[in-house]
């Protein structure tokens, strides 16, 4: 039993641990960036290539840009809606066929292309934004070091100083708050305390 239970407890661990919490959470939000990735792909970038290509190549879709390497035919009834006639025609087998998929193969790019492209928006916003912290940071730094030694301020300068101030102020204010606030008793515990209570008064 102490196997079983050190082997559950190990497991609940790892389970929780804040990597395996957050890659499950990349996951989640992987599945519906790529559900929005094929959305963007099919029914908005799609239909433009299509239309070029049917322009060019007379193709009205990627899903008719094939390069055959073998072809298999199959026996096809077709029924004239004017006569009412039955007809039989050969069409291509695609399932016995051996053929490139040049539609496919460029669907697979455009979603590469599309992935790419948001991955480096993101990036480059999150590294502006680090950048224009560090500048920020650096600048205060500089600041500070200036009042400390004694030289003059100017009015900008004096202004971000007293905002940064303001800032730790705020930020101190609401942690002395949260710190005051009382802690919440739990139920059991309540319960607990109240029958102990009751139980001195009986003595």
């Amino acid at each position: 039993m102490k196997k079983k239970s050190g082997f559950f407890a190990e497991f609940k661990k790892f389970i929780t641990r804040g990597n395996v919490l957050d890659m499950s959470v990349g996951v989640i939000v992987g599945g519906a960036f790529t559900a929005i990735v094929n959305g963007m792909s099919n029914f908005i970038l799609k239909p433009v290539i299509n239309f070029v290509l049917k322009l060019i190549l007379g193709k009205d879709s990627l899903n008719d840009i094939y390069t055959y390497l073998s072809k298999e035919y199959i026996d096809v009834e077709v029924v004239d809606e004017a006569t009412g006639a039955i007809s039989t025609v050969k069409e291509i087998d695609l399932a016995n066929s051996i053929y490139i998929d040049w539609g496919a193969f460029i669907n697979a790019i455009i979603n590469f292309l599309l992935i790419a492209f948001v991955l480096f928006l993101i990036v480059r916003t999150i590294n502006k934004i680090n950048e224009s912290h560090k500048r920020a940071t650096d600048k205060l730094a500089r600041i500070e070091y200036k009042q400390k030694h004694g030289f003059k301020l100017s009015k900008k300068e004096q202004r971000l100083l007293a905002e940064e101030e303001a800032k730790k102020a705020e930020a101190a204010r609401i942690a002395a708050e949260e710190a005051a606030k009382p802690i919440p008793v739990p139920a059991d515990i309540a319960l607990l305390t109240e029958i102990r209570d009751l139980l001195k008064k009986g003595e």
